[in-house]
């Protein structure tokens, strides 16, 4: 199965970066998606997760807000 494991980040974001680190220690794939630069990105985190801030997290289709590293954890051994 190609999993799709999505990141919506700011640069200006730390825990952004948190999460992109935490996600490269577990050489896990990921799409990092600047919000920032990209409007229609940023519409469809918003859509995705009805939040604003970011980092939002998309692992084939479950949404993570924040660096909820429980979260991501558990999400990424259901791959």
């Amino acid at each position: 199965m190609a999993e799709k494991i999505k990141v919506y980040s700011t640069p200006t974001c730390p825990w952004c970066e948190r999460v992109k680190e935490f996600l490269k220690e577990r050489k896990v794939e990921f799409e990092d998606i600047d919000v920032s630069m990209n409007r229609e990105a940023a519409m469809e985190m918003i859509e995705k997760s009805g939040q604003m801030g970011v980092p939002v997290i998309d692992i084939n289709g479950r949404i993570i807000i924040g660096f909820n590293q429980a979260a991501i954890e558990e999400a990424l051994s259901e791959r």
